[in-house]
């Protein structure tokens, strides 16, 4: 497990309900600031300012259909080809990054079939290489920057 970046300048502001909305670069709109979303727009501002992937190739909360089942992602980036490259999964500060969240991501990659997966809690991060030949999930210490070929 390594420490995930540092907190990023983030855009905040309060709704006519006075409840409070963070700005959201992928989807281009604030959104409910909640403990999650948190940690999402940091690690959002994390993969494009410190790992170079653009927005364009990022999609939040999208939907994949498991057993039947509507499910959403955090985090899906994509190679310049359009084909799922990375999983991340994000968890409010306050919950432990277990096996549980692993099968989660990996859960999810049923479907997408990614050579990466990421859990991270803020603070913490868990990143992966997927072995498919050998069904493994393989610790490295980051993702890997974006690389303008793939």
């Amino acid at each position: 497990m390594t420490t995930a970046h540092p907190i990023a300048n983030i855009k905040i502001q309060h709704n006519s309900q006075g409840n409070r909305e963070i700005f959201c670069p992928v989807r281009n709109k604030y959104v409910a600031l909640t403990p999650e979303e948190w940690v999402r727009q940091n690690y959002l501002l994390y993969l494009h300012n410190t790992l170079s992937y653009p927005f364009e190739l990022i999609q939040v909360e999208g939907k994949i259909s498991l057993n039947g089942m509507t499910r959403r992602c955090d985090i899906v980036v994509y190679d310049t080809q359009v084909r799922p490259l990375i999983i991340i999964e994000c968890k409010k500060e306050t919950v432990s990054l277990t096996q549980r969240v692993i099968d989660q991501a990996s859960r999810y990659n049923i479907v997408l079939k990614v050579p990466y997966l990421c859990i991270t809690n803020g603070p913490q991060q868990i990143c992966c290489q997927v072995d498919s030949a050998n069904q493994a999930l393989i610790n490295i210490p980051s993702l890997p920057p974006y690389n303008k070929k793939s």
